[in-house]
């Protein structure tokens, strides 16, 4: 069985069996609403293909109507992304969904699952972010909230106007990064990391106030970047980490069979985007090439596709080096030295590499 294939089997096997836990009945008691805020885009498939079905439809009706959510992306509820922990911690929404690097500048621990240039595969964030989520939310209940589950959205990859088919072509552009890390490994290859909330950043790229955006490859095709850039460099930064988030005080007044029912949900509705995030990945470098054969997801696009380029060992190797010299340091300088070392107590003995004091 191929990748492909055997993703979507996973799929499958995970929207049948939203199943176990979650469909077990939930007890009569009084009824609750749920506000939940998640995904930067209402068109991109984490949203459509997960949170939509599982979410907003499937806990009523396997809560028995005792469980109602009112759910709407980012933009939707007027967000940008770097405010949402705060207002989850807040109470006006009970459940959200942050990418990890744009609330880390509240948070900075957030970003040590999924730093530039740690991960080069999609099994590997996982493991790196189960590994690191007990002190992840050690920190983040001091903050009001706890994750609830974790998600990766595809490849974060360059969409640009001008070609690129090297880093060394990126010198001196202005790229769109989600924050933190990001913006150290832009800085160390001479680029010019700009913040843009993810709902601006089409615009952004169709006046030229950017040159360049990092992105998910199929998050970029279900915000129609395409449409705005021609060029895709497929070098795999990051992956978007970001999890589903509780304000802390709301979870814990719940009547604990809410909260389990809410938890088993939440388990599966993170084991089927995970499948997605992989699934997504190369199905996002399809579309925007225009590969009819490869794009199940997304959009393909027929006009004006996109012209793909595929990352050389030579940039894999400087994306590595990065993380070491740039990346690590910068970040500890951000989150404390105590980052430094939980950092080698949980990740790097999978990553390989080491934080070293300077």
């Amino acid at each position: 069985m191929t990748v492909s294939r055997a993703v979507a089997a996973t799929l499958i096997v995970a929207a049948a069996g939203i199943g176990s836990a979650a469909a077990q009945s939930l007890p009569a008691g009084p009824a609750v609403r749920v506000t939940m805020v998640t995904q930067l885009s209402p068109s991109i498939p984490q949203y459509t293909k997960v949170d939509i079905p599982m979410l907003r439809e499937g806990i009523p009706q396997k809560s028995g109507g005792r469980i109602s959510v009112t759910l709407a992306s980012w933009p939707e509820r007027g967000l940008t992304g770097p405010e949402l922990l705060r207002v989850i911690r807040s109470g006006q929404i009970d459940i959200g969904a942050p990418a990890l690097p744009t609330v880390a500048g509240d948070v900075p621990m957030l970003e040590m699952s999924d730093l530039a240039g740690l991960n080069p595969s999609h099994a590997q964030s996982r493991r790196v972010i189960d590994a690191v989520l007990p002190d992840v939310n050690k920190e983040l209940e001091r903050f009001g909230v706890r994750i609830i589950a974790t998600f990766p959205y595809p490849a974060q990859v360059f969409y640009c106007r001008e070609p690129v088919t090297s880093l060394a072509d990126l010198k001196g552009r202005r790229i769109r990064t989600a924050g933190g890390s990001s913006n150290d490994f832009v800085q160390a290859i001479g680029a010019q990391p700009t913040a843009i909330g993810f709902p601006e950043v089409y615009s952004a790229l169709e006046r030229g106030v950017v040159d360049c955006a990092i992105t998910g490859t199929a998050t970029g095709n279900g915000a129609r970047w395409y449409e705005v850039t021609r060029h895709m460099y497929a070098l795999p930064v990051s992956w978007g980490n970001s999890a589903y988030v509780a304000n802390l005080a709301w979870w814990n007044k719940l009547d604990p069979a809410v909260r389990d029912f809410l938890q088993a949900t939440f388990k599966e509705v993170e084991d089927q985007q995970w499948a997605l995030g992989l699934e997504a990945t190369e199905d996002g470098i399809a579309c925007n090439a225009g590969k009819k054969e490869g794009c199940r997801i997304g959009h393909v696009v027929e006009t004006k596709p996109m012209t793909v380029t595929r990352p050389t060992d030579a940039d894999m190797e400087t994306l590595r080096v990065s993380l070491r010299t740039a990346v690590l340091p910068a970040w500890v300088k951000r989150c404390g030295e105590r980052c430094g070392e939980a950092y080698n107590r949980l990740v790097a003995p999978i990553t390989g590499i080491r934080y070293e004091a300077r």
